[in-house]
């Protein structure tokens, strides 16, 4: 099992918008079981491969028992109106801020035997689907708070004692 480490905020990599994972591969594998075995760390919902510093279009869900994973993701399909979840992330460590996401939304990417697969979800998965597919776009959900919010939210990443 291998758990990898998650880069935090102010690392160039989540500000990268991921490569096509391509054919799997040996590398490929491994990319998805240390993914796997990383989003099963009790707490989390969902890491992207830039979040272990892999600058690749996959990322690993894990919500109510559903463990899984997706590569080359596309969000394809969202519902209902936005809503304010407390969202917090593995690279923002200790913050929670109301970020609006849509309650249902549907996924679509593929597994390592190179079948298409579909993820659809509500609730906190439907918000983890939204949220990995962002980080793919090198895009974190600070950036998706509102004005003021967001200002409350980058004072108190400048205070956090991880921060660089």
């Amino acid at each position: 099992m291998t758990v990898r480490e998650i880069r935090l905020f102010g690392d160039p990599v989540l500000r990268t918008v991921g490569d096509p994972v391509g054919p799997a591969t040996p590398a490929i594998e491994a990319l998805v079981q240390d993914l796997l075995d990383t989003v099963q760390v009790p707490g989390r919902a969902g890491v992207a491969a830039n979040q272990i510093g892999v600058a690749l279009r996959a990322f690993a869900y894990n919500v109510d028992g559903r463990i899984g994973y997706l590569l080359d993701p596309e969000l394809v399909e969202v519902r209902g109106e936005p809503i304010d979840f407390d969202e917090g992330c593995l690279s923002v460590p200790d913050l929670v801020f109301p970020t609006k996401r849509y309650p249902w939304a549907r996924s679509t990417g593929r597994l390592l035997d190179g079948s298409t697969t579909e993820v659809v979800g509500e609730g906190v998965l439907a918000e983890a689907l939204q949220h990995e597919q962002d980080h793919l776009d090198g895009r974190l959900y600070l950036t998706r708070l509102e004005r003021d919010v967001r200002r409350e939210a980058m004072a108190e990443v400048r205070r956090a004692p991880w921060f660089r």
